[in-house]
């Protein structure tokens, strides 16, 4: 059922320009029954949102302190359908789900985290999960794979709160 598939969501963050592992990251996702992903920042470049394009996958995201040409990936992106980037933090809506997207979680209060479900973040590259009162919050890792060898995202359900985090090996994004 579509609900299912939307309560399912992909987690991404620190994607830092490296198109093989963000291609084989969402390819992964849409395997998993993906089709919706949050990203928690540092795109990089406009080219960075070309596998979103290439698989037709919706996507919101924030930007990140590495995104320097944001007009340029923000331009890039409405290039793709249903691909929405917002200056960090954002709080996006899923059914009665409330998600909070920050790059860098340092920067929200704690109350600003306390108000949401969820809260998807990225900057230090590691994957994590940690619960604050009823607060979910989630480190997809880094897509990139450049800082600890290892592409990661995370997959999200939002209705049981259970997540699923992805590493992927060499052979599977190396071309």
């Amino acid at each position: 059922p579509m609900e299912k598939c939307l309560m399912r969501i992909g987690l991404l963050s620190d994607t830092h320009d490296r198109v093989s592992a963000i291609d084989a990251l969402l390819k992964e996702m849409l395997a998993r029954e993906v089709s919706f992903v949050l990203h928690a920042g540092d795109f990089c470049s406009p080219f960075s949102l070309r596998p979103f394009q290439d698989h037709v996958v919706a996507m919101a995201g924030v930007f990140g302190r590495n995104d320097g040409d944001r007009e340029g990936i923000r331009s890039f992106a409405e290039k793709g359908m249903g691909q929405e980037l917002f200056e960090s933090p954002h709080s996006i809506k899923f059914g009665d789900h409330k998600v909070l997207i920050v790059h860098d979680i340092g920067d929200v209060t704690e109350r600003s985290v306390l108000a949401h479900a969820f809260v998807i973040h990225g900057h230090t590259h590691m994957q994590e999960m940690k619960t604050r009162n009823e607060t979910l919050i989630v480190n997809p890792g880094e897509a990139c794979g450049w800082l600890y060898g290892a592409p990661s995202g995370a997959i999200i359900d939002l209705d049981t709160k259970h997540v699923e985090f992805i590493k992927l090996e060499a052979a599977e994004w190396t071309k």
